[in-house]
C-alpha cells in the first residue's frame, strides 16, 4: 500500500497543490495530514471557515490529527476552528472536563488487502495540573502514554498501526523508542525535514517540513516503509 503525508501547511495549501496531491492517489493509497493546517494562530478565532478544510477534501485526505493551531481552550472557538472539516479528525488525548472525547480516538481503514489502524495525538495545550485548566473547557492528556495505550488496543485487530502525531520530532523519537506496537509515525509540529523515513527500533518516523513544500510519498511492503519527500508539484 501507499501512504501520502503532509504537515504544518499553516494555511498555505492552494487549489493547484490540492489537485496535484489528489492526482498522486490510487486505490491502494491513504493520505493523512498531521496538523497546523489552518492559517489562524493558537488563540485566534477564524472569522470564516478556513479554506484548507475544503482543499484537504479536494486533495483526498483520509484522516488528520489536530495541531496547536486547530485547538482552543474555549468551546465556541474550538468548534469554529474545525468547522468545514470533511474528513475524520483523530485525537486520542483531548476531552472535555467530563471526559467526553471531542474527536475519534482511532479508525480502521481497509486498503490493499490490509487492515490499517490509525490514531492521532497532539501537543497537550492545557493539562489538569496547569493554572489555566480552570478557564479551559478542555483538557489534554500526555501524548506518549495515550499513544501507547491506543496502539496496544489496535495492534491485535490490524495489520499495520499508524500514529498521526503533532508533538515534534523529539517526542516522536521517544514514542518510537517506547512503542513497539506502532509501525509508522507520521509527525508534525517541529517542521523537521526527514528526506527519508527515520528508523527507531521497529518504527519508521516521517515528517515533511512545513508550509506545503513537500509531500511524503511512502510504500509499505508488509514489513518496512520506503520512499521519501517530494517537492509538491514535481512528481510525475
Amino acid at each position: 500500500m501507499r501512504i501520502l503525508h503532509t504537515n504544518d501547511f499553516h494555511g498555505k495549501l492552494t487549489e493547484p497543490m490540492a489537485a496535484w496531491i489528489r492526482a498522486q492517489k490510487t486505490p491502494d493509497t491513504l493520505y493523512f495530514d498531521t496538523g497546523d493546517c489552518i492559517r489562524t494562530g493558537n488563540l485566534g478565532v477564524p472569522l470564516s471557515i478556513e479554506p484548507v478544510w475544503g482543499l484537504l477534501r479536494q486533495a483526498g485526505c483520509d484522516a488528520s490529527t489536530l495541531g496547536n493551531r486547530e485547538s482552543h481552550p474555549l468551546g465556541f472557538a474550538q468548534r469554529r476552528k474545525v468547522e468545514g472539516a470533511q474528513h475524520p479528525i483523530l485525537v486520542a488525548n483531548m476531552a472535555d472536563k467530563a471526559g467526553e472525547a471531542l474527536f475519534e480516538r482511532s479508525r480502521v481503514f481497509d486498503v490493499a488487502g490490509l487492515r490499517v489502524g490509525v490514531f492521532g495525538v497532539m501537543v497537550p495545550m492545557v493539562t489538569r495540573t496547569m493554572t489555566t485548566a480552570a478557564a479551559s473547557e478542555y483538557l489534554w492528556s500526555q501524548p506518549i502514554p495515550t499513544a501507547l495505550e491506543v496502539a496496544e488496543e489496535l495492534r491485535p485487530k490490524v495489520d499495520l498501526v499508524i500514529a498521526l502525531t503533532h508533538i515534534g520530532i523529539a517526542q516522536d523519537r521517544k514514542l518510537a523508542e517506547a512503542g513497539a506496537s506502532i509501525d509508522i509515525i507520521l509527525g508534525g509540529h517541529s517542521h523537521t525535514v526527514l528526506e527519508q523515513p527515520e528508523r527507531v527500533g521497529s518504527t519508521s518516523i516521517c515528517q515533511g517540513g512545513s508550509h506545503g513544500k513537500f509531500l511524503g510519498c511512502y510504500t509499505w511492503d508488509g514489513s518496512a516503509l520506503s520512499g521519501g519527500l517530494v517537492p509538491i508539484g514535481e512528481l510525475e
